[in-house]
């Protein structure tokens, strides 16, 4: 089963920019943990860590 998550970054609001967000999917009943992904953030030019959010 698929469930649609939204990442944030986590480094954005230390540094007064706005965040970045992405939508992924995970498999519900394999991953039970929340996600944690390197991506790009545009406002930042870099890439950084993004965490899912609820």
């Amino acid at each position: 089963m698929q469930e649609l998550v939204t990442l944030e970054c986590t480094e954005a609001r230390k540094e007064g920019k706005p965040v970045s967000r992405y939508l992924t999917t995970r498999n519900k009943k394999t991953v039970t943990e929340r996600i944690q992904k390197k991506k790009y953030n545009p406002h930042l030019k870099r890439h950084t860590l993004h965490k899912e959010i609820k």
